[in-house]
């Protein structure tokens, strides 16, 4: 027995009820799913156009408009980045951006955190690694710094920047180039990506293993406990973000890779703007909480409290909500 072929009009009313059903969700930020309602829009606008030349009635063409004015109304309102915009990006863009680039998260930090744990296991295996990674120069900059005491770090940082404000610029300067360098590098294929993930987790566990050896682990560890959250997930960011690029010139689809590239760079925007927030809160963490002579189970403390802030931050924030 044959079935009955489709009705094209209950096919069209299927995709308004859909249509609509994704601009109520949308208006109420409550729908993540934006991507199919340009499309729909796009499909509505034909429909309405072939009613209003049919004649189909008045009560159909007036309902197909004003689907099409709420459509258009969001899809091309003016976009102002103010306050509540940045609010916005911070509380539900960024963090669903991350938690939709799972692939690449996980990507990047396997190639930062296994070159740092096996360099830092080398390093207090053999110190020879240390000198060549760090050269003669970066080893005594960490004895110095590291060597001593809490007080004498103090002592090291106030001779070296003069203020906390100092370092806090320097730290800023430092940093964001970092991660900037990292994101830069996704235009060769993410080949540069890559190299600057695992030539920076070969410097800090280098640097890390060395201390362990040669210097004050306490000193240390209590120093970068309370800013490496920030910086560390910062700079793997921005690796996601190389590698958006990337791939945006190793697989273009059937777009010319010129324009691939530039839609990449569009879905890379938002991961390394987070980056530059997560590190900047690194530098500010560093040059006005991490320098300070606190003890040093609070720093402890203190540190613990932000990897997990920064964990539940991208793993619950913003879920089941559309950033305006």
């Amino acid at each position: 027995m044959n079935e009955a072929p489709p009705n094209p009009l209950e096919e069209e009313r299927r995709k308004w009820a859909e249509y609509s059903t994704l601009l109520d969700a949308v208006e109420r930020s409550k729908s993540t799913d934006v991507e199919r309602l340009p499309g729909l829009f796009r499909g509505v606008c034909q429909d309405l156009a072939l009613a209003q030349y049919r004649m189909q009635g008045m009560r159909a063409v007036e309902a197909l408009n004003q689907l099409v004015i709420r459509g258009y109304k969001h899809l091309y309102r003016p976009r102002t980045v103010g306050a509540s915009g940045i609010v916005s990006f911070l509380t539900v863009g960024f963090p669903n951006r991350v938690r939709r680039e799972w692939r690449l998260f996980w990507f990047c930090s396997l190639i930062f955190w296994l070159p740092f744990f096996g360099m830092m296991a080398a390093v207090q295996s053999d110190v020879a690694w240390a000198q060549a990674i760090l050269g003669d120069a970066g080893m005594l900059g960490l004895e110095e710094m590291y060597g001593g005491d809490t007080t004498r770090q103090t002592e090291h940082l106030r001779r070296e920047y003069g203020s906390n404000f100092m370092m806090f610029g320097f730290y800023i300067k430092n940093n964001v180039g970092i991660d900037f360098r990292i994101f830069g590098g996704g235009i060769l294929a993410g080949v540069g990506t890559m190299f600057f993930l695992i030539y920076n987790g070969l410097a800090i566990g280098a640097s890390a293993g060395y201390v362990q050896v040669a210097g004050n682990p306490t000193s240390f560890w209590s120093f970068v406990a309370g800013h490496s959250s920030f910086e560390l997930l910062g700079m793997v960011v921005a690796g996601m973000a190389g590698m958006r690029l990337g791939l945006g010139v190793l697989k273009p689809g059937r777009l010319p890779r010129g324009k691939a590239l530039a839609l990449a760079a569009k879905e890379a925007l938002p991961l390394i703007c987070g980056a530059a927030v997560m590190t900047v809160l690194a530098a500010f963490v560093e040059g006005f909480w991490s320098a300070q002579p606190v003890p040093v189970n609070l720093k402890y403390a203190v540190g613990g409290v932000f990897w997990i802030a920064c964990m539940g931050y991208f793993l619950f924030m913003g879920r089941g909500r559309y950033a305006a």
